[in-house]
């Protein structure tokens, strides 16, 4: 090869050696992106109600003022309930849901007199209720996979007196109630710790304290009569609860598309 044909050459042959990168003309390769995990959450709850011994008021019809009844005894039995919740965690410390939850039929009994010769009546019937809460948490912290917390919630208690019977002693009468239902304010402060059993999952142990407002009934007496109503009020109860709360929806990471720079081989 003659001098003349061979700088040339070697000169092209150099530029291209020369150029370091040659870019891929819209060649998309994914690139990691971070996962995103919904906040919001599903709890679900069951209890052990342990409740506390309500005040009962006589009412008497007014055609009945001044007969001199009054209550000696009475009392509420505990119950259980279930429940479910939809929340949202707003950060690692701050949480909110709503819940609604079904109270089991509570016995109560009653006794009163009209004088001292013991005449009067007893009275039995089944107290449940359905109770709405807005709640909101604190999470004081984790170690070990425990979080303590502490809460509190208000909201609203459909309260029903079922099967409310006035069985007579002695020589009085006997009637039937009417199953009265009503709606009353209820509130609930709570303390408890949550186990992460997984990413997803925790096991909830809480206990609460529920006030879930009053419920009043008439009785109808057998035969006829000036029907009086009984208030049993202030419901409190001091409840034991196991639940479960599952962090739902989690996101798949959504894949980017950047131009990487190819190499040339030379």
């Amino acid at each position: 090869m003659s001098l003349r044909f061979a700088i040339p050459t070697l000169a092209a042959l150099a530029v291209l050696t020369a150029s370091p990168v040659v870019h891929a003309a819209d060649m998309p390769l994914p690139a990691p992106a971070p996962a995103v995990t919904d906040n919001w959450y599903l709890r679900g709850y069951v209890g052990v109600g342990m409740n506390a011994t309500p005040t009962l008021d006589y009412l008497p019809n007014p055609a009945n003022v001044g007969n001199g009844f009054v209550f000696d005894q009475h009392s509420m039995a505990d119950t259980s309930f279930i429940g479910m919740g939809v929340g949202y965690e707003l950060n690692n410390w701050l949480r909110f849901d709503v819940s609604g939850e079904y109270r089991g039929a509570t016995q109560v009994n009653a006794r009163g007199t009209y004088n001292a010769l013991g005449q009067g009546d007893a009275y039995q019937g089944y107290i449940k209720s359905w109770v709405f809460l807005t709640n909101a948490f604190v999470d004081l912290g984790t170690w070990n996979c425990f979080t303590p917390f502490i809460g509190a919630g208000v909201g609203g208690a459909y309260n029903q007196l079922a099967d409310f019977v006035d069985m007579g002693i002695g020589q009085t009468g006997a009637g039937f109630g009417r199953n009265t239902t009503e709606w009353h304010l209820a509130y609930a402060l709570y303390a408890g710790v949550g186990y992460a059993v997984s990413k997803n999952l925790k096991v909830d142990l809480s206990y609460r304290f529920l006030n879930y407002g009053s419920i009043t009934d008439t009785v109808d007496c057998i035969g006829g009569c000036n029907p009086d109503s009984y208030k049993f009020g202030k419901l409190y109860s001091q409840d034991l609860m196991l639940g479960l709360r599952w962090t739902c929806c989690e996101v798949a990471p959504t894949p980017r598309y950047v131009d990487v720079p190819l190499h040339s081989k030379g």
